[in-house]
């Protein structure tokens, strides 16, 4: 099942089923106005936009509608939770290398993961909105999972269970402001601005052979204005799954219904700078960090440039006959200006 958030309806928007070609979409106003009102009930709202979905498919739908993404907010405009991991072990070791530090060994044990702001998401045809170009304005390609409501100490079995849908993410970050943030000791705040969610949201029934130890083994394809700049297998070298992120989570604290938890950038192990990149046969990179990183460690320094106002960036999964699974994220940097 796909589902969407539109922009009409107010700040969480109106919530609709999504067919599976993502040609065409219909409101289920009477069965969940919102997605979170859907996931609050989930149990007994699941069956009846399954029905919803099934006749949209079959061209059976009543009030069925044209699907634009460029109409949709993120699937869930705002969330209780936002808590992103760094399940790529490779992404970590990267970024630790390019500063001379070593990989400490509960990295492989313990993940990494840090709360997010969460109050507002970005639509994922909206701008990524900035004041300053020198702030290091990049993009992180990744996925993600909304959660059902999670107890305090649930196993990584029990979390499983809880996974009821996946989306792909564009993670903000403003890397020239994190050394600053990080060195007080206290985490990310300024250099984690808002998020955007891809335009659908689908269950992992949907993704079949895909989805299997709750890892999603499809390439993630980011396009850098216009041009291929990477295309890792989300399920390659993710050392911790979904599952494990989020009983990681849950050790103190329960999730309620309608959290999202992230798998960090993803990234798979590659060769040297000039044999990783799209152009030259590699996978490439989620995020322009890592390309910079390379370009440390093998030249003593970074060139290629973070993103600038203009710039553009198009994150999207293909399933295995090249149809888009939760369309894409396609967003343009642009300066804020603030309101008079």
């Amino acid at each position: 099942m796909k589902l969407a958030t539109l922009k009409a309806g107010g700040r969480d928007g109106t919530l609709v089923v999504v067919s599976r070609d993502m040609t065409r979409c219909q409101m289920v106003s009477g069965v969940a106005p919102t997605l979170q009102r859907a996931m609050d009930d989930w149990t007994t709202v699941r069956p009846q936009l399954e029905a919803a979905y099934d006749a949209l498919n079959h061209g059976e739908a009543r009030h069925a509608m044209p699907f634009d993404p460029r109409e949709c907010h993120s699937p869930l405009p705002r969330a209780y939770q936002w808590v992103d991991g760094s399940a790529y072990i490779n992404h970590v070791e990267l970024v630790r290398k390019a500063r001379g530090a070593e990989l400490p060994p509960e990295f492989h044990v313990d993940p990494l993961m840090y709360q997010g702001g969460s109050d507002s998401f970005i639509g994922p045809c909206d701008p990524v909105l900035a004041c300053d170009e020198a702030w290091g304005i990049d993009f992180e390609a990744e996925v993600a999972v909304i959660t059902g409501d999670v107890a305090v100490g649930a196993t990584p079995e029990q979390c499983a269970q809880q996974i009821h849908l996946l989306m792909l993410v564009n993670d903000v970050s403003l890397r020239n402001l994190i050394p600053a943030e990080l060195a007080k000791g206290f985490g990310f705040l300024q250099s984690k601005p808002a998020s955007a969610f891809s335009p659908v949201a689908v269950t992992p029934d949907e993704l079949g052979v895909a989805w299997q130890d709750t890892k999603l083994h499809l390439p993630l394809a980011v396009e850098l204005n216009g041009r291929p700049f990477g295309k890792p297998d989300a399920g390659v070298d993710m050392t911790f799954n979904f599952a494990q992120l989020i009983a990681h989570v849950a050790k103190t604290r329960e999730l309620e219904a309608g959290s999202i938890v992230g798998s960090g950038t993803v990234s798979n192990k590659q060769g040297s700078l000039f044999g990783s990149s799209v152009a030259n046969g590699g996978v490439g990179y989620c995020c322009i960090a890592e390309v910079r990183m390379y370009e440390t460690i093998e030249g003593g320094k970074p060139t290629t440039p973070f993103m600038r106002f203009g710039d553009r960036v198009r994150i999207e999964m293909l399933d295995g006959s090249g149809a888009s699974i939760f369309g894409a994220i396609d967003q343009v940097v642009e300066r804020y200006v603030p309101a008079v």
